[in-house]
């Protein structure tokens, strides 16, 4: 089929019914002759809207002009320059909601495909010999809590500015949700490897197995192992469930149990030490992003049936709709408008099914979505032998109950300031979803990089002042 300027160019992708049964990636990239073509749609608008609908504020026409051009090293180095992870980002931000959704071209056709090209120059980028060096300038040293989206642009942007970094992981690979929450056929973990390798040849330091809260306490990287300030970039990794009777029966897991022990601990492999026991039917409770990774990794492990079950309807659900596209190819079951309300078990304590019942759509709520109502008499059991939740997450405690001053809400985030991602804590800094709760990746990233911004210029005029 002829490609059309009208149309974003699509994305060259595997084939469903071999993709569903391993763990390669799906979306195979761009040819040359694509992202060229691509390029060629984009307007370079005078007044460019689709740089601020990008949390990191890429300079999105320069770099896409510069693929047009066939200049690919200076698009990598805007790329770079304002987006340290720009192969992740291409990957799995949702720009479809994002810069994509201000692209000017939408007023009648598709938007520019953003995030594809952004994908294309950085893996052009892996192909070339790394450029990346050393610039550390400044005498301060930063402490960076957390190897996730949000710590490791922060680190990366402060070691660009001049700084020594310390990276402190509390898990025995750095990555955050980007290695424990992201399936390898999204995010392949070559590519998050790659990225992270280029941080550390700017200088940034990365130690794994250290719980700062509990192998350190945060005071004493302030007070007695002289960092200059510290960046809190911890995550939500603290798993929701209903509260329904069956929670506790074998079988049940959160999504991120799930997600971690496939995609960290290689649960999939047989001699594991954790090996992830999947049965003939699962079902995944939820139907954001999260839950289409849950419901995609169970069908590779080898779920004859995988289901999402879902108390609203398709058009409520966070999932992207290229993740939710690319699980219907596969074979996934959508259970729309299906409430979970028990979780049945045989006499040996293992799962056999889910009993569910039908909803209605009502008025909205205080998400501003459709509010569920029962159906009366509409309860029916599924069968499954696993049952997966993916209902969101909420930060771990851990940190904040064991650290003096630190504020935080409610739901147990941080309270930090939206522009600078200062805490109620000097010198202490916070941002991604310890702070906002479970988000995407790229609003992560932009966190961690107006914290490093906030911290600089915090420093430099103590600096001054001295």
């Amino acid at each position: 089929m002829p490609l059309k300027r009208s149309d974003k160019t699509a994305m060259p992708v595997r084939e469903a019914q071999a993709r569903a049964h391993d763990f390669v990636e799906v979306n195979q990239g761009y040819t040359g002759l694509h992202a060229g073509f691509e390029a060629e749609r984009c307007l370079r608008c005078q007044d460019p809207v689709c740089v601020g609908g990008c949390p990191v504020n890429v300079p999105i026409p320069e770099f896409i002009h510069a693929v047009a051009i066939g200049d690919m090293a200076g698009a990598a180095k805007i790329l770079r320059s304002a987006n340290p992870l720009p192969a992740i980002c291409g990957r799995v931000c949702p720009q479809e909601s994002q810069c994509e959704a201000d692209c000017s071209l939408t007023n009648r056709f598709s938007p520019v495909a953003i995030g594809h090209l952004e994908r294309y120059v950085a893996d052009w980028e892996r192909s070339q010999p790394p450029t990346v060096q050393p610039k550390l300038t400044r005498k301060e040293k930063i402490a960076v809590i957390g190897g996730g989206p949000s710590g490791l642009v922060c680190a990366g942007e402060l070691a660009r500015l001049g700084y020594p970094v310390t990276v402190y992981e509390a898990l025995h690979a750095p990555g955050g949700v980007l290695r424990y929450g992201i399936p390898e056929f999204r995010l392949p973990k070559d590519i998050l490897d790659w990225e992270i390798g280029l941080m550390k040849a700017m200088g940034v330091e990365i130690i794994c197995n250290v719980i700062i809260g509990k192998t350190i306490a945060l005071d004493d990287l302030l007070n007695n192992l002289d960092y200059s300030a510290v960046f809190i970039g911890t995550g939500a990794g603290l798993p929701q469930f209903l509260g329904i009777p069956g929670e506790n029966l074998n079988g049940v897991m959160s999504a991120n149990e799930f997600l971690t022990r496939v995609n960290l601990m290689k649960g999939y492999d047989a001699d594991s030490d954790t090996p992830v026991h999947v049965g003939k039917s699962v079902a995944v409770i939820g139907a954001g992003n999260t839950a289409m990774d849950a419901v995609r990794t169970a069908m590779r492990m080898g779920a004859e049936r995988s289901m999402i079950v879902y108390r609203r309807s398709e058009k409520e659900m966070g999932a992207r709709v290229e993740e939710y596209h690319h699980a219907m190819e596969e074979g996934v079951e959508m259970n729309w408008l299906t409430n979970p309300l028990e979780i049945i078990g045989d006499d040996d304590g293992w799962v056999t099914g889910l009993r569910c019942q039908k909803m209605k759509l009502g008025e909205p709520d205080s998400s501003g979505r459709a509010r569920p109502i029962p159906i009366e008499g509409s309860e029916f059991v599924l069968p499954a032998e696993n049952v997966i939740l993916a209902i969101g997450t909420t930060p771990n405690p851990l940190l904040t109950r064991t650290t003096a001053g630190l504020s935080i809400n409610k739901k147990g985030c941080l309270l930090a300031d939206e522009q600078t991602g200062l805490t109620s804590k000097a010198m202490v800094y916070a941002g991604g979803d310890a702070v906002t709760g479970a988000a995407t990746v790229i609003l992560a990233a932009g966190a961690g990089k107006r914290a490093a911004q906030a911290i600089h210029e915090e420093l430099t005029s103590k600096s001054a002042a001295s």
